[in-house]
């Protein structure tokens, strides 16, 4: 079973999403500095076209954080309002089985561009000292694409943390995403490599922080370590569907052009 024959992850979806973020073949260095690396998958045979949205990843070792923290910290969503500026809104939807959920984010984007959002399926697992987070976008029959946001699309989004101490950690975003809208992909390609390191150190940060702010805020409350302690609606996941990059539907015509009509104005 993979992916596409049942929408909630298996083992072979993890696997080969770990397995990406470890290997180095067809994949091009595009970014190194002080131990943070950006790297862009490249097609597998020569003459053969790559996808128009870059599958890109960025590691980062962190040495003072530990993976438990770093894994802690992308699962908070009452915490991620304390560290994500660009945030305009989100939440969970529902349960979907012990280690997977799907969920709402919305966020900001600098003018001209229409700000974004995405309904996702989050699934994860946890083995000896090893964390990993996969999501992929979704239909939700009751969170359709709107008018006034562009739904972009995470065609497959995720880390993976690695344990190298107590209190520290290799820490491995990828991500293959279209913001969709009238963005020209060489120009989201050329972002996305120059926003990641930008999304690692702020995640960083807020490792560094998250315990003093966990402690005074539901410290034994982690209910993706915990599932009994997840209060959200169960919902059977035949319900989505995974969404495709290319068949977006009920979005107005109006909002997916609103890119190139707020460039357009502010010339």
């Amino acid at each position: 079973m993979s992916i596409h024959s049942c929408i909630l992850p298996d083992e072979k979806v993890f696997a080969d999403f770990r397995q990406q973020c470890l290997s180095s073949d067809n994949w091009v260095n595009k970014y190194d500095n002080s131990g943070m690396q950006v790297w862009v998958e490249i097609p597998a045979k020569k003459g053969k076209p790559g996808p128009r949205v870059h599958k890109i990843k960025c590691t980062m070792p962190i040495t003072d954080v530990s993976a438990a923290t770093m894994y802690d910290v992308l699962h908070d969503s009452k915490y991620r309002k304390e560290w994500d500026p660009a945030m305009l809104e989100s939440f969970d939807i529902a349960r979907l089985s012990a280690n997977a959920d799907v969920g709402y984010y919305s966020w900001h984007c600098p003018k001209p561009m229409t700000s974004r959002d995405v309904v996702s399926l989050r699934s994860w697992q946890v083995k000896d000292d090893e964390y990993v987070i996969v999501n992929f976008s979704v239909k939700h029959p009751k969170y359709p694409p709107g008018k006034k946001l562009v739904r972009a699309v995470s065609i497959l989004t995720g880390y993976l943390i690695q344990a190298t101490g107590p209190n520290s950690c290799k820490f491995t975003y990828l991500s293959q995403a279209d913001p969709k809208g009238s963005l020209p992909k060489v120009v989201v390609n050329a972002a996305t490599k120059m926003l990641a390191p930008k999304v690692m150190r702020s995640v960083h940060k807020a490792g560094q922080n998250y315990s003093e702010w966990k402690a005074q805020n539901a410290p034994n409350h982690k209910p993706w370590l915990y599932p009994e302690q997840n209060t959200l609606p169960m919902m059977d996941p035949a319900e989505l569907a995974i969404q495709r990059a290319d068949s977006l539907e009920n979005v107005d015509v109006t909002s997916k052009d609103d890119d190139a009509q707020e460039s357009e104005d502010s010339t």
